[in-house]
Formats: structure tokens, sequence, C-alpha cells
């Protein structure tokens, strides 16, 4: 009798093994509709030159989404499962490497949300229109000046001839809105962060240790007045990567080296102490974050 129950033991551990392995094989999915991440070159799937090929953001294959595609090359993209506002050289604060910081890739983020949501509903109404057999409504729309960018103002007209949008912005969103997010999804989306090492690696070069080091809170500061942007358009789930390190990059080690500052594995030490003490910081950070904004999930990516 004792065998037998060995033998029932050991077939439900490997009943439940299989069961594990078939999860982690991606036969369940996370469920998120979409991706919008923000970031440098990590993430970059052509924001800089508009040119390159596609190219998956962090984890999109494995949640079951297709490539992501980068908000600045937009003629004829398909935004459906979300959009990459990440450059290469991009820092969470002006100036660095590259002019489309942190601040500059949120502004575009509220601008695509306002403009695709504004042409996802007019379209919406418009094949609505067609189906019923009467007018269609038009849409005419005014930009104002909001502080993270433009906001789009719409007002509806039965029967108008005007565009959704101007012609410059026609020719960056395609007119279908199977290529459109849907705007009840953004609130559902996953939005991703993998940025700050450019924040580092150009304070290295500009300034002294002790002012790379003091600037660290801002840095992170900054990120977190991201987060919380995005929170009020609606955002709730948020994944975000801390740094590598620094010192340790193949230019950093060739033309950073300095007596006295190489660690045991022939990295700069003082850029690697940096980076240890941003991802505390940032860890600590997106732990008040949870206390802050309690309809938000958070996952930290060391």
């Amino acid at each position: 009798m004792e065998e037998h129950w060995k033998l029932v033991y050991v077939i439900g551990i490997l009943a439940l093994g299989f069961a594990v392995k078939s999860n982690a094989d991606g036969s369940i999915s996370c469920g998120f509709p979409a991706i919008y991440n923000f970031g440098d070159s990590n993430s970059d799937t052509g924001g800089i030159s508009a040119t390159l090929n596609e190219i998956l953001p962090p984890n999109a294959e494995g949640i079951k989404l297709p490539y992501l595609s980068a908000y600045m090359d937009s003629i004829g993209t398909n935004f459906r499962h979300g959009a990459n506002f990440a450059t290469g050289g991009s820092s969470v604060r002006p100036p660095g490497f590259s002019p489309f910081n942190l601040g500059i890739q949120i502004s575009q983020f509220i601008q695509f949300k306002a403009r695709t949501t504004t042409l996802y509903n007019q379209l919406s109404l418009n094949t609505l229109g067609l189906e019923l057999g009467n007018g269609s409504p038009r849409s005419s729309v005014r930009m104002s000046k909001e502080p993270w960018g433009y906001a789009v103002e719409n007002e509806m007209e039965k029967g108008g001839r005007g565009d959704p949008f101007s012609s410059a912005f026609l020719g960056r969103i395609p007119l279908s809105i199977s290529n459109l997010p849907r705007p009840a999804e953004f609130s559902q989306a996953l939005y991703t962060f993998d940025i700050g090492q450019n924040d580092l690696g150009h304070g290295f070069q500009t300034m002294s240790e002790k002012q790379v080091r003091d600037s660290i809170p801002d840095i992170v500061g900054e990120l977190s007045k991201a987060i919380h942007i995005l929170y009020k358009e609606g955002a709730r789930f948020f994944w975000i990567h801390n740094t590598g390190p620094l010192g340790c990059l193949p230019y950093n080690v060739i033309y950073g080296k300095k007596p006295g500052n190489v660690d045991k594995n022939g990295c700069v030490k003082a850029q690697n102490e940096a980076a240890i003490e941003f991802n505390k910081q940032l860890k600590n950070k997106i732990t008040w974050l949870r206390t802050q904004l309690p309809f938000a999930k958070f996952t930290y990516v060391d």
C-alpha cells in the first residue's frame, strides 16, 4: 500500500510539472491588449531613423502581441497593439545625447492618445452612418497648447466636410480604424520604461562624480512625475527596468579607465557605483509610488 501511494505522489508531481511547463510555454496570455514603451536605445525600434526594421519591445513576444511600431515611423503603421516612443540616446532629463527626453516622449504619447481617440471615434461614427444609410457625422478639430504638448478639442458637426485632423497629421496616422488603438484599451495596456542610463552616461562626460551622484534624486523624481502624468491619463500597469553596469560598457572600459578607478572585473568603479545607487533610489521610488497611486500595478525589473 505504501508503494502505491508513493507512485501516486510521483505521478502527481510529474503532472504538476507538465502543467507548469505548458503555462510557461505561453499557452496562457497575460492579457495586455497593447504596450506603450518609453526609453532609449535599449528598446528603440526605429524612432531615430524611422526606417529601421521593427523589433520586439521588452517581453512583447512573451505576452503574444505583434511587433511594436515606432511612433516616429507612423506612415501606414499599425498602432492597434501599442506604440514605441523610445529613441536612441534619450535621457530622463534634458539636455542629453538626444532631444527626445522622457518629457518629450510623454508629450508625444498624450498627443497620440488624444488624436487617435478622436480619429477612432470619428471613423466609428462614419462607419455607423454608412451602415444606417444616412449622412455620416464629421468632426472639426481645434488644437490648443497644453504644458505637455497639444490637446485636441473635438466638435461634432452633422454632415460637415472638415477633415478630422490637419493634413500634416493625416500623413502620420493611417485612416483605417483597424490600425488605431481602441480608446478603452489605454487603461488596460502595459506601460514600459527603460531609461536613465544616458542621464548617468552624459553626466560623467560633463560633470564630476559627486555631481552625477547628487543628480540621481532629480532623475528618479522626473521619472516619477512621468508615471504620475500617465496615471492621470488612465495608465494602470507599469513595467520599469533599472539600469545595468554602466562602467562595464565597452566605451567606458576603453576610454573611462583611470589609475585606481577600475574594479576586479576591469570595469570603471565610479560609474558602476552610480548605477547601483540609481537602482537603489529607483526601487525605493517605486515602493513609494505604490502607496501614492492605489490603482496602479508596478513591476520592477533588475
